[in-house]
């Protein structure tokens, strides 16, 4: 679930309503939080199949990985690009053990994203099946609840 705190400039302005900031700004925001996990997450296994020693054929892994880690590329690009059209710039990016939060500024008006870790690892694990062309069915994913609860931890 995310949640978000707008503020007014110290302007004679009226005071900022939801509107000011729309639902498709917020999904801008929210994608490019996830893709730049996502994108982090790619390179680290990247380097961690690599160097590990442990896989016979690792090219094959890493070829798979780098091809999710260049469509989440392309991707970032694309939402960067949009984010700059809104006049919409993420200024912080934290996380801690709740979860992640993003404070942003959109046409004068500050606001927070705060993302819990529970649906933020969840949409990160479909969106990274997706980029890697694996299925995204939610029976396939209740089974990989278990490695979802120690994804942040390495991020």
């Amino acid at each position: 679930m995310a949640t978000t705190k707008i503020n007014t400039p110290n302007t004679l302005r009226k005071p900022a309503i939801i509107e000011d900031i729309t639902t498709e700004e917020l999904s801008l925001v929210r994608s490019y939080l996830l893709l730049t996990f996502i994108h982090k997450v790619f390179e680290r296994d990247c380097r961690v199949i690599s160097k590990s020693g442990l896989f016979k054929t690792p090219q094959l892994y890493m070829e798979l990985i780098s091809s999710g880690a260049k469509k989440t590329s392309l991707m970032l690009n694309e939402v960067t690009r949009e984010l700059t059209s809104h006049d919409l710039r993420i200024t912080t990016i934290r996380q801690d053990q709740n979860g992640v939060e993003a404070s942003y500024s959109c046409r004068g008006y500050k606001g927070e994203m705060n993302i819990l870790w529970p649906g933020f690892r969840k949409e990160m694990l479909l969106r990274m099946r997706a980029y890697l062309g694996l299925a995204t069915e939610l029976s396939i994913l209740s089974r990989e609840q278990s490695s979802l609860e120690q994804l942040a931890l390495s991020i």
